[in-house]
C-alpha cells in the first residue's frame, strides 16, 4: 500500500451513539481551526511568547509523536512520503510539490492551520510562529528515524515568506554544528531535550501557487487515476463523435462494456438505444435471427414477424460482446451487415437498412485467430477500424484503490447499508490482491463485503477468506519494481514490529542469526533511541 493510497474515510471512524471519533484507532476529538487560533491568542495574551511557544511545542510533539502509531496497522506506510499524507488528511499542511521531510535542505510546507490562524487573529507576525508544526515534524520524524530530530521554522507565511519552510536535523548533529549560535528552548513530550531556534530568517517573498493534487478522475461513471487507463478513456471520448467501427480488446471482466457505453454516452448517437447482447452466449441459429430478426414462418414457432437487434438499435449503438466466438457462417452474415450497413431478416428476400454504429468486443486475439483460420480476415479489419484495448487490473494497480471505493459506495446505496469505506488493513489487501477476474471479481468482492459487514467500515474479516491469505505487499509492475534492499528493510521492520521489538523472535522467524539482525536493524538506523 502506497501513501497516496490513504483515504480518509477509511482512517476515520465516527460513533456519536457513544461521542467517540477514531482516527486510525485512536480516539481523536474534531475542532475547528478558529477554536485553536483562539486558544493560541490566549495563551500568548496571558503567559507571553515564550511559554505559549513552549506548551505549543510540546502540543505538537505529542501530536506528531502519536501519528507516527497510526501506520502500525500498516508498516509499508512507515515512511516520511506516509507520515506526510497523514498530516495532509488531519489538515495540519500540505507538502509543496515535490518536497521530502527528510530533504537535507529542509522542507517547505503550504496550507499551514497555524500561519493562518495566526494571521486571523494576531495579524502580521516579526517571527516564525508555526509552533505546533514544528513539534509535530519533530515529535513524527524522531519515532520515524528512531532519534531524537528536530525541525526548526525559518521561514513562515505569517512573517511575510512564501512557504513555511523548516530545516530538519538530528539534534546530536544540531548541538555539534549550531553550538554557541543558537538560543535553546524547553521541549518535553515523549522525552526531554533541547530544541535549537534559529535567531535570522530570510526576507519575504511572494506566495507559491498551489499544485492541483494527484487524484481520480470520472468520466461518465468510469473511475481511473493510472496512466494507461487515462489514456485510453482520453482516446475513447476522443472518437466517440466519428461514426466508426469500434473493437475493443481485453480480458474478461476489465470494463470492457463499461468503453462501450462511455463511446455511446460521447457520441452523437447518446439519445439513442443502446443494445447489447452477448454473441458467445447464443447459438449460431437463434443467433441470426437475435440480429437480424424473422419473417413469419420462417421457422417453427415463429408465429409473427420479428425485428431483430440492428434493428432495434437503429439511431443508436449495437454492442456485440465476445464477438470471437461468432461461428464462420455467422461472420459471413456479419460481414455484410456491417460493411453494407443493411440486414435480412430470416425467411425473407429483401434486404433492409440499418442505421446503427457497431461496438464489438473480445477477450480473445483475433489476428491469432485469423492466423489460424477461424475468424474471417475481412470481417476483423472491418470491426478493427479503431481498437481500443483495456487494460487489466494487474497492469493499473494505481486504479484498484478508487474502484473498490466506487464500487464499494455503488453497493452500499444499493442495497442501503450505511458501509462508508475500506479500513487500512482491508484497503492493503484489496491492494495487494492480483484480481484475476479484473473489475467483475473486485465488483463481486465488494458487493459481498457491504452486505456482510457489521459495521461502517470494510474489515478483514469482511473480505473473502481467500482474499484476506493474500500477503498484503503489492505486486509489483512496470515502472514500480522496488530495489531489493528497501524490501528487505521494510519486511524486516514490519516483523519486528509484529513481534513488538522483540529482535531474539524475530531473527528466529526471520531464520537469521541475532547478530545479524542486530547488523541490519543499525543500518537501518531502526535501534531503540538511547
Amino acid at each position: 500500500m502506497k501513501p497516496g493510497d490513504l483515504d480518509y474515510p477509511e482512517l476515520l471512524e465516527l460513533d456519536p451513539d457513544v461521542g467517540l471519533v477514531r482516527f486510525g484507532g485512536h480516539r481523536a476529538v474534531l475542532l475547528d481551526v478558529d477554536s485553536l487560533g483562539t486558544l493560541r491568542q490566549a495563551l500568548l495574551a496571558q503567559v507571553g511568547a515564550a511559554q505559549a511557544r513552549a506548551v505549543l511545542l510540546q502540543l505538537g510533539y505529542a501530536a506528531g509523536w502519536r501519528s507516527v502509531g497510526v501506520t502500525d496497522q500498516v508498516p509499508s506506510l512507515r515512511t516520511a512520503e506516509g507520515v506526510a499524507r497523514l498530516h495532509g488528511l488531519h489538515g495540519f499542511y500540505r507538502l509543496v510539490a515535490g518536497a521530502d521531510l527528510l530533504d537535507d535542505g529542509g522542507v517547505s510546507l503550504e496550507a499551514s492551520w497555524e500561519a493562518d490562524q495566526h494571521l486571523a487573529h494576531l495579524g502580521h507576525a516579526d517571527a516564525p510562529c508555526c509552533w505546533v508544526l514544528s513539534g509535530l515534524l519533530s515529535g513524527a520524524l524522531s519515532r520515524l528515524a528512531q532519534h531524537r530530530t528536530v525541525a526548526v521554522e525559518d521561514k513562515c507565511r505569517a512573517r511575510g515568506d512564501r512557504t513555511c519552510h523548516f530545516v530538519v536535523q538530528r539534534l546530536d548533529a544540531w548541538e555539534a554544528a549550531q553550538r554557541g549560535k543558537l538560543r535553546d528552548e524547553a521541549l518535553s513530550a515523549e522525552t526531554s531535550y533541547r530544541v535549537p531556534w534559529l535567531v535570522d530568517a530570510e526576507a519575504a517573498m511572494a506566495p507559491l501557487p498551489r499544485p492541483l493534487p494527484s487524484t481520480p478522475i470520472t468520466v461518465d461513471g468510469l473511475v481511473t487515476l493510472s496512466p494507461a487507463m487515462r489514456s485510453l478513456v482520453e482516446l475513447a471520448c476522443r472518437i466517440a463523435p466519428v461514426d466508426s467501427t469500434v473493437l475493443i480488446t481485453g480480458e474478461s471482466g476489465s470494463g470492457k462494456e463499461r468503453i462501450a457505453r462511455l463511446v455511446h454516452q460521447r457520441s452523437a448517437r447518446a439519445a439513442g438505444p443502446f443494445i447489447t447482447v452477448n454473441c458467445g452466449a447464443i447459438t449460431e441459429t437463434l443467433l441470426e435471427s437475435e440480429l437480424f430478426g424473422h419473417h413469419r414462418g420462417a421457422f417453427t414457432g415463429a408465429t409473427s414477424d420479428r425485428p431483430g437487434l440492428f434493428e432495434a438499435a437503429n439511431g443508436g449503438t449495437l454492442f456485440l460482446d465476445e464477438v470471437g466466438e461468432v461461428s464462420a457462417g455467422m461472420q459471413v452474415k456479419l460481414l455484410r451487415a456491417v460493411q453494407q450497413r443493411e440486414i435480412r431478416r430470416v425467411g425473407e428476400n429483401r434486404n433492409r437498412p440499418v442505421d446503427v454504429r457497431i461496438i464489438t468486443a473480445t477477450n480473445r486475439d483475433l489476428q491469432k485467430a485469423v492466423d489460424a483460420g477461424t475468424f474471417r480476415q475481412d470481417l476483423y479489419y472491418r470491426l478493427k477500424v479503431i481498437e481500443l484495448r483495456v487494460p487489466s487490473l494487474r497492469e493499473r494497480r494505481e486504479d484498484v484503490l478508487p474502484l473498490a471505493r466506487q464500487l464499494l459506495s455503488e453497493a452500499a446505496t444499493r442495497m442501503r447499508r450505511p458501509v462508508e469505506g475500506l479500513s487500512p488493513e482491508a484497503a492493503a489487501i484489496v491492494l495487494a490482491s492480483p484480481w484475476p477476474g479484473n473489475v467483475r471479481e473486485l465488483e463481486n468482492v465488494m458487493e459481498r463485503a457491504v452486505a456482510v459487514a457489521r459495521g461502517q467500515r470494510i474489515e478483514v474479516e469482511d473480505l473473502p477468506t481467500d482474499l484476506q491469505l493474500v500477503p498484503s505487499t503489492p505486486l509489483p509492475t512496470a515502472g514500480t519494481v522496488r530495489h531489493l534492499d528497501d524490501v528487505e528493510r521494510e519486511y524486516i521492520l514490519a516483523a519486528l514490529t509484529a513481534n513488538n521489538g522483540n529482535q531474539t523472535r524475530t531473527a528466529e522467524q526471520l531464520h537469521i542469526g541475532s547478530a545479524t539482525l542486530y547488523r541490519k536493524l543499525k543500518r537501518y538506523g531502526a535501534r531503540k533511541p538511547t
